[in-house]
């Protein structure tokens, strides 16, 4: 994430601190975005007897996850850092496994979207504490994400008739 060093009329936070900050917010875009291709794959592919209620599920989901993910940049933006949401900065984060392609049963899909949503809301929680120190208007953003993706959670939780998680 480039920053905008001679920029003026930036919000007051420090020069580390603003790339700290535009680190931590380009982590959870390039998840977000991830997640969000992630979610398209398995809408054209998913098949079973809960096809259709799961792929209009999953374009709500996908359209959440990019609102999530021009909130996150824009915040970037608003600090003075440019967040990189193009798909080599997608495919350079963190080693995340290809989904195979073909048909894929929509509880396989139910049970790999909840894993990967947990991993990236357990990533996020971690960012938005850090966030703490550093900045609390963007650490309220991450707070938002983490929102969406904890509810997100829960309604695919229920979906495989979890109650909750041991």
């Amino acid at each position: 994430m480039a920053t905008a060093a001679s920029a003026t009329h930036l919000p007051p936070v420090g020069a580390h601190e603003r790339d700290e900050v535009g680190r931590q917010l380009q982590a959870t875009l390039v998840e977000l975005i991830d997640l969000s291709l992630v979610g398209k794959q398995f809408h054209w592919t998913v098949v079973g007897p809960n096809f259709r209620s799961l792929h209009l599920q999953l374009d709500e989901l996908v359209d959440a996850w990019r609102t999530l993910s021009d909130t996150v940049a824009e915040r970037a933006v608003a600090l003075g850092s440019f967040p990189d949401g193009q798909a080599n900065a997608v495919v350079e984060g963190p080693g995340r496994p290809a989904l195979g392609v073909g048909p894929i049963p929509d509880t396989e899909v139910v049970n790999e979207l909840l894993r990967r949503v947990a991993e990236v809301s357990e990533r996020t929680r971690t960012r938005a504490e850090r966030l703490a120190e550093l900045d609390l208007v963007s650490q309220d953003v991450l707070i938002d994400v983490l929102r969406a993706l904890e509810q997100q959670q829960w309604m695919l939780r229920a979906q495989l008739g979890h109650a909750r998680d041991a």
